[in-house]
């Protein structure tokens, strides 16, 4: 599961961002409202962690913002402002639920579990292609009921590639999703775990699933016939 994370102050934003981590998310933290709305526009989230106090455009107003465009991503407001007036104003903006600073992390762990229960039918817990089906509450995948064992990284490029079935993904946006670094034309890093990924794929299915469109990139596709010639 993919986790935006929206707090201005460092040490809070590294806490909640190494907390989730660890617990198997993959998270990104936006410093801003204004950051925050740019980000929640090109990605796809299956929740979003928003504080209220935040530079250049509050809490509110991005949650408001993000309803008003038929977004339907779950929202856990996050604010030392736990007045009931500010608690309405945020329910009333958009937001699903709402959690007063300081908190325990085992909290927000529960209360993101049951936000992304809430909000599961418009974010596909279960994403399917073909043979597969990756449970994202249970970051669990079976390949023709077979249930394979995937690395951290080998799961969030199949993900990835199951949010985007038949369509060519670039490496360079695999390195930046998933790793989030930028493009380097001297590493292997992307073919090395697609690689990994591709044999273990092949080897569940019995037939390819993951094919290299010579300089352009990877696609996920159910026939054996890769598109590159080779």
């Amino acid at each position: 599961m993919k986790i935006l994370v929206v707090e201005d102050e460092r040490k809070v934003a590294s806490f909640i961002k190494q907390g989730l981590e660890e617990e198997g998310y993959t998270v990104d933290v936006a410093p801003d409202g204004e950051q925050a709305s740019l980000m929640a526009h090109v990605g796809e989230y299956d929740a979003i962690l928003l504080d209220v106090l935040l530079p250049r455009r509050n809490g509110f107003e991005v949650a408001a913002e993000l309803r008003r465009e038929g977004r339907t991503t779950p929202i856990m407001m996050l604010t030392s402002r736990d007045a009931v007036e500010d608690v309405v104003r945020g329910l009333d903006a958009g937001a699903d639920d709402y959690l007063a600073k300081p908190f325990r992390f085992e909290e927000l762990l529960a209360r993101l579990r049951a936000l992304t229960r809430r909000g599961g039918a418009q974010r596909h817990e279960e994403l399917r292609y073909g043979p597969i089906t990756m449970d994202r509450l249970r970051h669990e995948v079976d390949v023709d009921g077979q249930r394979l064992d995937l690395t951290p990284k080998e799961y969030q490029l199949l993900e990835h590639f199951l949010l985007y079935p038949e369509a060519v993904v670039r490496r360079t946006t695999l390195l930046e999703k998933v790793w989030e670094m930028h493009f380097d034309p001297e590493s292997n890093v992307v073919d090395v775990h697609v690689g990994n990924l591709r044999r273990k794929l092949t080897a569940a299915a019995g037939t390819a699933l993951l094919h290299s469109i010579r300089g352009v990139g990877i696609m996920l596709r159910q026939d054996d016939t890769d598109a590159a010639g080779h």
